[in-house]
């Protein structure tokens, strides 16, 4: 047992989930700051982050036993969703499942912009899944509706400076981890007054790829450039990983939702929580 697991017997109010990752951490770090105690639910104890008023459970989403555990005497859970998985809708429903089980009245969680059965971004169809759990399961519900990472886009660019995928033309509004973290925390400051709500979290532009490619090269000195894939290339160049059908469909259908037009919509949702506008790719990058 460590330190934080050793905090106190009394449950907090709030459990954290995904303190080791980019985006849950960010969340976890600022509760700390504003003093405010939490449970911090991972899968791995030993990597959890060393955080005042925290203390430190160990669970993963498919174990409902130790979920419900870990949550029980909690109220008000944030709940970032899973790593990519076949299997991780299901994953969700364990861990929803447990957290009413343990008396969980609240969960505030991180969905996806477009989340819909029949959406091109195939991931965003694990997300309307999960909503829909969670909404059968008679808990108060916040869903934080992130569009694709800005940070991810970044990153996009191979060794040869070339961004590949099928986008065409297609536009997203994609929104850095930081904004998502700050709309995050507005949301756990008065859960309850966002009872019901859905959040749809975008950027302030609309960015095409060559956009993109344009402004890193820009910022960063190297030259960036974008080739819009057939599908038939698309599969090929990613075809050399060896991964599983479906994440292959996952990573193809990033850029096929993007030139569907899926991802293009702006909406004003991060300034209405957090009051102040989301960064561009271009102040991103400056900032990086």
């Amino acid at each position: 047992m460590n330190l934080a697991e050793s905090h106190s017997n009394s449950a907090p109010a709030l459990a954290v989930t995904g303190s080791t990752g980019h985006l849950g951490g960010r969340v976890a770090r600022a509760l700390a700051d504003l003093g405010r105690e939490q449970t911090l639910v991972v899968r791995d104890s030993s990597r959890a982050p060393q955080l005042a008023g925290a203390r430190v459970r160990q669970a993963s989403y498919r174990d409902g036993a130790a979920s419900r555990a870990a949550l029980e005497g909690t109220q008000t859970l944030f709940m970032v969703s899973g790593s990519e998985s076949v299997d991780r809708v299901d994953e969700h429903r364990s861990f929803i499942d447990a957290a009413a089980a343990a008396g969980i009245t609240h969960i505030v969680y991180t969905s996806f912009f477009g989340a819909h059965p029949e959406a091109v971004f195939t991931l965003a169809r694990d997300h309307f899944a999960t909503e829909q759990h969670i909404r059968e399961s008679g808990m108060d519900f916040t869903f934080l509706r992130n569009n694709f990472y800005m940070d991810f886009f970044a990153l996009l660019a191979g060794e040869d400076g070339v961004i590949r995928g099928p986008a065409g033309s297609g536009r997203v509004s994609a929104v850095s981890r930081a904004d998502l973290a700050d709309a995050a925390l507005a949301v756990l400051r008065d859960p309850g007054a966002h009872r019901g709500a859905a959040y749809d979290l975008t950027g302030r532009e609309a960015l095409s790829l060559d956009d993109v490619a344009r402004i890193i090269t820009q910022k960063t000195g190297r030259t960036v450039s974008f080739h819009d894939e057939t599908l038939p290339e698309a599969y090929e160049s990613r075809a050399s990983y060896g991964a599983p059908s479906w994440q292959v469909d996952a990573w193809v259908s990033t850029y096929t939702a993007m030139a569907a037009g899926e991802q293009a919509r702006i909406t004003d949702d991060v300034l209405l929580l957090t009051g102040h506008q989301p960064e561009t790719l271009g102040e991103f990058l400056d900032r990086a």
